[in-house]
């Protein structure tokens, strides 16, 4: 394909046979789909037509067995990076303010996960308000990746909902440390940041002054990406 040229849906799909041939689709390959994706403007229509080759080529190579589980999971990480590319990018992200005593905080949480369509990673002190969990399980049971890292003191308090949400299958982190996982941060997709003072909470919502800020800024989203990186190896193990 000539350099200048930009890539078109053909050059998306005879990249996803390529990457097929040795079962996995690594994260150069990831990466790759994703920046072919982007450059060729992809549409709704285009997507779909992918995803319908993608399933097209692993139906036709079924063959049993740990094939079929490698397929399937070559499948399942091509999914994924179509549905990241169906979210805004960085620049079309809204920057958004929200304050709490009031349903705000609250509802732009859940309209955040609602969105969500790859990845959730949610940094908090403690979860307890149930519609906010209850919106958590319905993005864990759509497939989407959810990961928490929270407090390990908070879990026993009343009202806590972090281990029905670690038997829901939620993979969950706790600081055991003597201080505090005090942060109140989550990303959605890797583009979407929520930040601030708001607890996920239902006294976060009726009683307190509260604040939440939404970004998609590169340059917010990445240093609380490592952050939360950082804090899952520290405390996952």
């Amino acid at each position: 394909m000539d350099e200048t040229t930009p890539p078109t849906i053909d050059d998306v799909l005879a990249h996803l046979r390529d990457s097929l041939d040795d079962l996995r689709l690594s994260t150069t390959e990831k990466r790759e789909l994703a920046a072919l994706l982007e450059a060729s403007r992809a549409d709704e229509e285009a997507l779909r037509r992918v995803r319908n080759v993608a399933f097209d080529l692993v139906r036709s190579q079924l063959g049993g067995g740990d094939a079929v589980m490698a397929r399937l999971g070559w499948l399942e990480r091509v999914s994924k990076v179509l549905d990241l590319a169906r979210t805004p990018t960085a620049t079309e992200v809204p920057t958004e303010a929200w304050f709490s005593p009031g349903d705000d905080c609250r509802e732009a949480v859940r309209r955040a996960l609602r969105r969500a369509r790859a990845e959730v990673c949610i940094c908090v002190f403690t979860i307890s308000d149930d519609r906010i969990s209850e919106a958590i399980l319905e993005t864990h049971r759509r497939g989407v990746s959810v990961r928490i890292l929270t407090d390990n003191d908070k879990r026993y308090d009343a009202g806590s909902d972090i281990d029905r949400l670690r038997r829901a299958g939620i993979p969950i982190a706790e600081d055991s440390s003597p201080a505090h996982m005090h942060h109140k941060f989550a990303l959605y997709d890797g583009r979407v940041l929520h930040t601030g003072s708001f607890n996920w909470t239902r006294s976060a919502s009726r009683a307190n002054e509260e604040n939440l800020l939404q970004t998609g800024d590169p340059a917010a989203v990445a240093p609380f990406a490592d952050r939360f990186e950082r804090l899952w190896r520290r405390f996952a193990g």
